[in-house]
């Protein structure tokens, strides 16, 4: 069910100026690099990667990257995204900080563990190596 694919991604990111490009491609491949089964697409508007449902989205904006991991994936993140603004379900990245690719790692991988025990807990996890494409 790969309705949108990489490709769509790809000419969101092209949109932007180089300099918001290199900063959205880092994200990304942050973000694939620690979720390699997910897939790809374009939901509400702005990249998402999927893996059992939503995992993260991310977006430019005009002072900032956005990183949308789910309330919880925040939640459990509180204390090091302490220094960010953001909102219930958000984070704000501001184009004059370096990005925290470690911590959208971590992020990221928490919210993977989150979906996995969600899918295992309704029996129809993924299975693993599926998602590419």
């Amino acid at each position: 069910m790969n309705i949108n694919s990489s490709s769509d991604i790809d000419a969101y990111i092209a949109a932007f100026p180089a300099e918001i490009q290199v900063l959205l491609e880092q994200v990304r491949q942050t973000i694939l690099d620690a979720a390699p089964d997910a897939d790809e697409a374009i939901s509400y508007g702005i990249p998402t990667l999927k893996l059992n449902g939503n995992l993260v989205h991310f977006a430019a904006f005009k002072n900032h990257i956005g990183f949308y991991p789910a309330p919880q994936g925040l939640d459990a993140f509180k204390e090091e995204l302490s220094g960010y603004k953001g909102a219930k379900g958000s984070v704000q990245f501001p184009f004059d900080q370096p990005l925290p690719l470690d911590l959208i790692a971590k992020i990221t991988k928490f919210r993977i563990s989150q979906n996995l025990a969600k899918a295992d807990a309704k029996g129809k996890k993924k299975p693993s190596g599926a998602g590419k494409g």
